[in-house]
């Protein structure tokens, strides 16, 4: 029973340790709280906010800035865990080397065709910076209300798993309260 859960858990704690390790030097906006809190906050809504369990999609969340933010390339998450985990936060990453109309715009666009279990990650990701964002100054939240009502359109689709709309329409509503 133990070596079953270990081979089961395993690979969640294994990318839990490289995303600590990955942005150990991170800060998050308030210059104070480790970067690294937020990739375990999404892995945690996406857990229990959401209710998806699947263990590469948490893997994944908790990846998810590792390739945008850090040194680590695709590559590097490939030979760690393998080519879907590495694929998906390729889709979650921004490409820093476009201006930033060009970067955003393919974003969203590789966001409207992925996989549902990137647009879960995605939407946790919205989530958990909703709720970091109350610390901004009111001109910076607006501006983060503003693009993830962007991101959040990019993600809508018909054909969502209902456990991914019902977590659409839970970051949605998160977004009108943001708005009050």
């Amino acid at each position: 029973m133990l070596d079953r859960v270990a081979a089961d858990v395993l690979p969640l704690l294994n990318a839990v340790a490289f995303a600590a390790r990955a942005h150990r030097h991170q800060l998050r906006n308030d210059d104070k709280t480790p970067y690294a809190s937020h990739v375990f906050r999404v892995c945690l809504i996406l857990r229990h906010v959401f209710e998806i369990d699947d263990p590469r999609v948490l893997q994944a969340a908790v990846l998810h800035d590792t390739i945008e933010d850090t040194t680590t390339d695709c590559d590097d998450l490939r030979d760690q865990f393998g080519p879907e985990i590495a694929g998906w936060v390729a889709l979650l990453s921004k490409d820093k080397r476009l201006p930033e109309e060009e970067r955003e715009n393919a974003y969203m666009a590789g966001l409207r065709s992925a996989p549902w279990q990137v647009k879960a990650c995605k939407l946790a990701d919205i989530h958990d910076n909703l709720l970091d964002s109350e610390h901004l100054q009111p001109e910076k939240r607006a501006r983060a209300v503003a693009r993830s009502r962007e991101y959040l359109a990019a993600l809508d689709d018909p054909r969502l798993p209902d456990i991914v709309r019902r977590a659409w329409n839970h970051v949605h509503n998160l977004l009108d309260e943001s708005q009050e």
